[in-house]
This record gives structure tokens, C-alpha cells and sequence, in this order.
């Protein structure tokens, strides 16, 4: 098997570490689908739980037609594609589901917004990232590395950081550290607020960090004038309640 620069592949070989990753999945709905196999070092152990539907997405060619041959017990629950183009109500068939995978640096924050769209059905995500994405997904306020990812992903999930891993334990080596992270939905079953005005909010005024939040919210308001105290901070102060209180202001504004 040859990693692949292009699909950001690089290919974990410490078996206790996949051993590790696949004990920290509950799986409590008893499916699960592996994202970017590779060559299957996570799949071996998944295998062996008997309390797992295991399926797998692979975009790689050239691992698919090796998982074939390595684990056949796949057979149909393999499926050759991108995830990210994925219909994932077609899964399991509308059955929640946990994600699971050691997902490619490149598009790992898109897996987790792909993830966030489908959150009624995915309870679960364990998965391995580069270190400092992993840092900004567990991330509170008023942590530097606090921002867009961060409060999307909480409004939904707990997330956990669970251990780091060393660049030498894949093939290739990547140039920066690794991390595994689990996300576990919480209670959350609505937004206090409007959420496409809450998720445009945290995009804007994080896409203008080093900004106050009234200055970055301008072009938004127009020649409307917000009028709030938090209006005055940076958004890496605010926690996901005072965005909620922000988006509510800003809803009575913009209403007109």
C-alpha cells in the first residue's frame, strides 16, 4: 500500500494505539461506520467486536481493492466513496449510527460539519485529527485557539480530548502531532435562537478574531446599530449562551 499525498493518507501501524481508538467507541447503537479505512488497522480490531454492524467509506482505490482481499467479511458494507458526498440517511437505513476513523488531515473539518448536519443520526464520533485541531474542537472560551469549530461542535456534542499521538507511529510520518477525540451527543434539541443567524454570527465575527464584535458585526447590521454590552468583547470571550444571547438581539434588529 502506497499513501496517497493527494487523499492526505497517512497510514497508522501502532496496533495499540488502534487498539486503543476502537476500545474508546461505546457503539451504543450497535452500528458504526469507519471513515478512510486505509489499510485497515482500525477495521482488524472493529471486526472482532461482536457487538458492532460494522460499514466503511474508502475513496482510495487502491485500498479498497486490498480490504477486499484482507477482510472479505466486508463484502457489501464497504463502500467506495467520499464521505463527504455521502447520503448518510441511506447508511443504515435512518438508524443512528457512531463514526469512527483515522480521518484525513485535509478534510477533517469538513468530516466534523458533515457530522454537525447529520447529528440526529450520528449519537457518536471517535476519531484521530492533527493535534491542533483537536485542540480547537475541545477548546473553552476564552482559549486562543477558541473559535468557529469549537462552538459549532458544542452546541451539539461533549467533546472529549482523549491522548495525543506521535508522528512516528504512521507510514508516512506527518509533520505535525496527531490526536484522538471523542464527541458524544448532549441534551441540546433546539437553538434558543435562529441558528443560520447564530452559525453567519460566530463565522463573521471569528473571521475578524482581532476585532470587537460590533465592528466585525457592521457589514451585517447595515445601517442598523447594535446596542448590547457584549458588543464590546472579542469573540473568543463568549460562550455558546451569549452567542445565543447576541443572535436573539441582533434577530429583533435585523427583523425589519
Amino acid at each position: 500500500m502506497r499513501a496517497k499525498k493527494s487523499l492526505g493518507q497517512h497510514f497508522l501501524k501502532d496496533k495499540n494505539i488502534a487498539r486503543d481508538i476502537t476500545a474508546s467507541l461505546e457503539a451504543l447503537s450497535g452500528r458504526a461506520l469507519e471513515v478512510g479505512p486505509g489499510t485497515g488497522v482500525l477495521t482488524n480490531f472493529l471486526l472482532k467486536r461482536n457487538d458492532l454492524d460494522l460499514r466503511a467509506v474508502e475513496l482510495d482505490r487502491e485500498s479498497i481493492s486490498f480490504l477486499h482481499k484482507a477482510y472479505p467479511i466486508l463484502a457489501d458494507k464497504l463502500y467506495q466513496a467520499d464521505f463527504l458526498d455521502m447520503n448518510l440517511m441511506e447508511t443504515f437505513a435512518g438508524q443512528q449510527f457512531s463514526v469512527i476513523g483515522n480521518f484525513p488531515y485535509n478534510i477533517s473539518s469538513q468530516i466534523f460539519f458533515k457530522i454537525i448536519e447529520n447529528k440526529e443520526l450520528i449519537p457518536e464520533v471517535v476519531g484521530m485529527v492533527q493535534k491542533e485541531v483537536a485542540q480547537r474542537m475541545a477548546a473553552n472560551s476564552g482559549n486562543r485557539t477558541y473559535g468557529i469549530l469549537s462552538i459549532l461542535l458544542q452546541c451539539w456534542y461533549d467533546v472529549e480530548y482523549l491522548f495525543t499521538v506521535d508522528e512516528n507511529v504512521f507510514i508516512p510520518p506527518p509533520k505535525v502531532k496527531s490526536a484522538v477525540v471523542k464527541l458524544k451527543r448532549n441534551s441540546r434539541k433546539m437553538m434558543n435562537c435562529d441558528e443560520a443567524l447564530f452559525i453567519r454570527i460566530v463565522k463573521s465575527t471569528f473571521n475578524q478574531r482581532r476585532k470587537i464584535i460590533g465592528n466585525s458585526l457592521k457589514p451585517l447590521l447595515g445601517k442598523q446599530t447594535l446596542n448590547h454590552p457584549l458588543q464590546t468583547l472579542r469573540p473568543e470571550r463568549l460562550n455558546i449562551e451569549q452567542f445565543e444571547e447576541l443572535t436573539r438581539e441582533l434577530s429583533k434588529i435585523l427583523k425589519p
